[in-house]
């Protein structure tokens, strides 16, 4: 039995006993992967902190007192926000495609003198925090499926439609992926979702041909046939595979990687920093780090489902299926098996923004955790 089970409910609430709720093997395999990031980072620079390396070091331990911060807020504090933090995120969305910021051919920032924002990050945590306070009101049997379920179709569709507009089609497809997952998760018919299924797989051929802009329907015929133009549109992949083959079983050895240190993986801090691990570590070294993401993922899963309340269910699955398709999507780009459309891996990769937002979902994550025994109204929010 665990200590919150044998402490009486108004103990529960005292910040020390918050605290050590707090899930602190999980936070160590944060440090592990994030740790590794920075090693890679401090290599592919030519063995320098700077310009990589420090920055994202610091962010880390920024973030991480973030997420023990937001572990500590009550989950019915998370309830009261989920529709306020979505409407947030989708006005922003909005000013974006109004007055945003372009930079390198995309509108996705806004600038906001003080910060430089991009607003489809909050929208990944406010899109999880509106479906799962929904569902949260909803009964099992009108989640199976309804016209009710038009409500958190809107919910996905319209920010998704926003950030392909910017065009973003790496935030889109991780938006859309994790609300599709949410919706099985609350319940979804699996007559609807196999409907579903071959509706998209339908909808693909025409998307790309007629919607995609000519670059993004470039990035997807390339990765299909990358030989055809290795010098150009397929150059990333091409490169990305051979550092992938090159390391062989082993590695080549930390600091050794010829792709990454004479240059010739592109992106080499960001989106292919997987290729930079295996090929200064090989095989045993991504198996490595790959089985630290699945004990992340698994113990997120863990907490999920040992949560008493549907709307922390939901809102730790849901923050779990966003973290899940990073490393996904980034896995199959990296290795050829999916386009080059711009997500990184989580911890691992260089750039602040992705970083708060997945430390920002495991806060909410170990916030469910903390406060799984705690009852959520489906009210409107009051905290009981």
């Amino acid at each position: 039995m665990t200590v919150s089970a044998l402490t009486a409910p108004g103990q529960r609430d005292r910040p020390l006993v918050k605290f050590g709720q707090i899930d602190w093997f999980f936070c160590l395999v944060l440090m592990m992967i994030a740790g590794t990031g920075t090693l890679m980072l401090f290599s592919i620079a030519g063995s320098s902190w700077t310009p990589w390396a420090a920055p994202h070091l610091i962010r880390f331990g920024l973030c991480f007192f973030l997420m023990i911060v937001l572990a500590l807020v009550d989950i019915r504090v998370w309830f009261a926000l989920a529709y306020p933090v979505y409407g947030i995120g989708l006005a922003l969305l909005v000013a974006v495609a109004a007055v945003g910021e372009v930079s390198l051919g995309a509108q996705r920032w806004l600038d906001l003198g003080f910060v430089r924002l991009q607003p489809s990050e909050i929208m990944k945590i406010g899109l999880v925090l509106a479906l799962a306070r929904f569902y949260h009101g909803v009964s099992g049997k009108t989640a199976q499926l309804s016209w009710w379920l038009l409500a958190p179709a809107l919910l996905i569709m319209v920010p998704v439609v926003l950030v392909a507009h910017q065009p973003d089609l790496g935030t889109a497809m991780l938006l859309l992926l994790t609300g599709a997952v949410m919706v099985v998760l609350a319940g979804l018919s699996w007559k609807v979702i196999a409907l579903g299924v071959g509706g998209f797989l339908a909808a693909v051929p025409p998307v790309v041909m007629f919607v995609l802009h000519d670059y993004q329907r470039e990035r997807v015929l390339t990765f299909m046939n990358p030989e055809s133009d290795p010098s150009g549109s397929g150059y990333h992949i091409m490169q990305s595979m051979i550092a992938l083959g090159s390391g062989g079983l082993l590695g080549k050895g930390y600091g050794l990687g010829s792709q990454s240190q004479l240059n010739f993986l592109p992106e080499k801090q960001t989106d292919f920093i997987f290729a930079t691990l295996a090929e200064e570590f090989g095989f045993v070294g991504c198996i490595s780090v790959l089985a630290l993401y699945a004990a992340l993922i698994f113990m997120s899963l863990r907490t999920s489902i040992i949560a008493h309340s549907h709307f922390g269910r939901l809102a730790a699955a849901g923050c779990t299926a966003t973290f899940t398709l990073y490393v996904l999507i980034n896995g199959a780009m990296v290795m050829g098996l999916a386009p080059v459309v711009g997500v990184p891996m989580p911890m691992l990769s260089y750039g602040g923004t992705v970083m708060l937002t997945v430390m920002i979902g495991f806060g909410l994550v170990q916030s469910v955790r903390v406060h799984r025994y705690a009852e959520v109204t489906s009210g409107k929010g009051a905290l009981l």
